[in-house]
Formats: structure tokens, sequence, C-alpha cells
């Protein structure tokens, strides 16, 4: 008795602590995927914030961009441009896959498995995006964004800790 529960506990916590992230694109199977990252936008002023997550497919990967809107007419439209820390730039083609629920617009974009290997060896720095819809008073904000690598928006010059997410650790695991 004594031996059991200390087993059925580690047991648990092992369970918990590999249990991965799933990414579904309009009813496929699931994909094997990195956390649900949450971006700094500083120039939407809605949320200022941009959801990334990044799966791995049998053709390469998928970008999922999720931004919360106002109303439903705003996208996510265009090709997006994904930063890397090293500075090269990875231009994803818009194939038009979206999603709009609960006042969230959410976009897929491809990875070749080329851009996925670039991935897995060096973090996202920003992704670029654009919104588009109809603007009018009080309605969402259109135009060019960046979402940049920011856990979080201040910080002070004698914080040493990592200030951004570890991406390409997380893609290289997928």
């Amino acid at each position: 008795m004594n031996l059991k529960l200390p087993l059925l506990i580690l047991l648990l916590i092992s369970t918990f602590a590999n249990a991965q992230e799933t990414m579904i694109i309009k009813g496929s199977q699931p994909l094997h995927a990195t956390q649900n990252y949450t971006f700094i936008c500083e120039k939407y002023v809605l949320t200022g914030e941009a959801n990334i997550q990044i799966a791995k497919t049998d053709k390469g990967g998928v970008l999922k961009l999720t931004i919360a809107t106002s109303d439903d007419k705003a996208k996510i439209a265009g090709g997006v441009y994904v930063d890397l820390a090293n500075g090269d730039v990875i231009p994803c083609v818009d194939k038009n896959v979206k999603e709009s629920a609960d006042g969230k617009t959410t976009a897929y974009y491809y990875f070749t498995p080329a851009e996925m290997n670039k991935l897995k060896k060096t973090d996202i720095y920003a992704i670029r995006f654009i919104i588009a819809g109809n603007s009018s008073a009080f309605g969402n904000q259109t135009g060019y964004f960046t979402a940049v690598n920011k856990m979080s928006y201040f910080s002070t010059a004698y914080d040493k800790s990592k200030k951004s997410f570890d991406t390409a650790k997380e893609i290289s695991v997928l």
C-alpha cells in the first residue's frame, strides 16, 4: 500500500509532463503542436496580443495566427512574414484557410520542410501581418501589425531573465 501511492503519483506527474499540445484545422486530424504563445503586438490597441502556434505536418508545418477582433468583418488578410532571430525572413503565402469564432479570427499559413528546419534552429523574433475589414467609427482597427516574441510588456534593466519564448527548442521536439 505504501509503495502504490507514490508510484501512482509519479505516473500522474509523468503523464502531465509529457502532455503535448495539438492543433486542429477545420475538423482535420489533430496535429502535434507547440504551446500557444502570446506575442506582444503593441500597435494593436484592442488587445495588444496575438496568439501564435506552430504544428508539424507530413509536408512541413503550419503556423496558426489568432487575434481578437471587435467585429466579424475583420480578418487576417494576405501573406505574413515570419522574422527569425538571426535576421532571416520566411514569407508565408495566404492560402485562404481562415476561421472566425468567439470574437477571434484565425489564419493558417503553411511551411515547407526547409522552412521548418530553419524554425528548428532559430527562434522566431516577430510575425508581421495585416488585418483587413470595414473601418468605421468604433469598428476594428485595420492595417499592418507586428507581433513580437516577448513574454511581457515591461521589464527593468536589472531583470536578467529570458524575456522571449524558446520557439526553436519546442519546434525541434515536434
